[in-house]
């Protein structure tokens, strides 16, 4: 059921005649006690909202067009995002604290080509089938990264051994009740480590017109919407688990798209139907994370410093803000 007024709706789904009026103004449907009743009534009221709706569009192309170039310039829609609370720590590309900042953090030899990817995705203790077909889905998304299985080591005990035989990074899935759930993911040596809620987690089989397996060329990355000296870091730890120089011939693409705190991870295959037309088709996995917290060093839960966590309470108070 929902509510609202239903005072425009005719019996029939056709524009009421002046005058005549089903139910009082002040009525809504909510206060239909039957449930079938209520259902279909609310239908209709939302018929008749979506023909009104309509015709109201059809009005305006109309009159756009008697104007011609007189017609105004076309309303821009308000959206969350385009009604985005100004963040102070967005990040001016001509900021020299910023460049400097780069230059010298944790992923400047990655940047300088000093150092290259080398990933170790591993899982929490114990996995079930669904999260380590999606380590295997996404080993083969990152190039040069390995899968190895816990059985019951300690983080603290496999971040050594990483450092000793060259990675450079360590993503840790983690699951609740045979579903992948979190994402950890620690620079190495010298962190920071990042911690993600995942969700909405889709394997290859799950998606609809999916493109054949990927290549093992080197897929370009695309980084959306990582404005924040915060966005800016987590940016970074994306961008350099991938090697600097992408294979185009492999026409394989990694994206990783922030939108309201939210970072959509899509993996797709381009294809040049002409000289004009591009097509893609998606070859997955796809899954999306949100930022839990994001710690310096590599990850220590008792005695970690942490640069930035996510406080719903505080943070949360106003639908605007990001921190991305």
């Amino acid at each position: 059921g929902g509510s609202g007024p239903v005072g425009s709706a005719a019996g029939d789904g056709a524009p009421p005649a002046p005058g005549r009026v089903l139910f009082p103004p002040t009525f809504s449907v909510s206060e239909i006690k039957n449930k079938q009743r209520r259902h279909f009534m609310f239908l209709r009221w939302k018929q008749q909202q979506r023909k009104e709706k309509l015709a109201a569009k059809k009005k305006r192309r109309k009159e756009r067009e008697a104007l011609g170039d007189k017609a105004p310039p076309k309303a821009i829609p308000k959206t969350i995002e385009n009604q985005r609370v100004y963040d102070e720590t967005t990040v001016d590309p001509n900021d020299e604290e910023v460049a400097f900042d780069e230059a010298t953090d944790e992923f400047a030899p990655y940047f300088n080509r000093q150092t290259v990817p080398k990933i170790l995705i591993t899982t929490s203790d114990r996995p079930r089938g669904r999260t380590v077909r999606f380590c295997e889905q996404l080993s083969t998304v990152i190039p040069n990264s390995h899968v190895y299985y816990r059985r019951g080591l300690a983080l603290k005990r496999i971040i050594p051994q990483c450092i000793a035989r060259d990675f450079t990074d360590l993503i840790v899935i983690n699951e609740d009740r045979k579903i992948p759930n979190g994402l950890l993911l620690s620079h190495l040596p010298d962190g920071p480590t990042a911690h993600f809620r995942m969700s909405s987690v889709r394997l290859r089989k799950e998606i609809k017109r999916k493109g054949k397996e990927p290549t093992e060329h080197v897929p370009e990355v695309i980084l959306n919407n990582f404005t924040t000296r915060l966005g800016h870091s987590v940016g970074r730890m994306f961008a350099s688990l991938f090697p600097h120089d992408p294979q185009f011939i492999g026409r394989q693409v990694a994206t990783f798209h922030n939108q309201r705190d939210y970072i959509f991870f899509r993996f797709h295959r381009y294809i040049f139907k002409s000289e004009k037309k591009v097509g893609i088709q998606e070859l997955g996995p796809r899954f999306t994370l949100k930022l839990r917290s994001l710690q310096k060093g590599t990850f220590d839960s008792k005695f970690g410093e942490y640069e930035w966590v996510h406080k719903r309470r505080e943070m949360d108070t106003n639908r605007r803000k990001f921190h991305l």
